[in-house]
């Protein structure tokens, strides 16, 4: 294996489902400009994510629609003349 290939800079970062507030703690380089109190008191850069393990439907084994800022509209907008193409 080569050496001295992976970043140095591991830190304590909370990360934050937005679909439904589940928040965990754990190590990485991502780097942001928010931070939030965790539950031991102490403040950690927090990174807000729009699905995790507690909302995707591979691990929950439930289907359900995760539109945040309108994306399907966006992508609907976007390629309308090609979707009106295949019908």
């Amino acid at each position: 294996m080569r050496k001295d290939i992976h970043p140095k800079s591991y830190r304590y970062v909370v990360f934050k489902d937005l679909s439904n507030d589940y928040s965990f703690l754990t190590r990485s380089t991502a780097t942001s400009k928010e931070t939030v109190k965790w539950e031991d008191g102490n403040e950690y850069p927090l990174i807000k994510l729009e699905i995790s393990h507690t909302s995707h439907p591979f691990y929950t084994g439930k289907q359900q629609l995760v539109d945040s800022a309108g994306r399907v509209d966006k992508f609907r907008t976007k390629y309308k003349k090609h979707l009106n193409k295949e019908k």
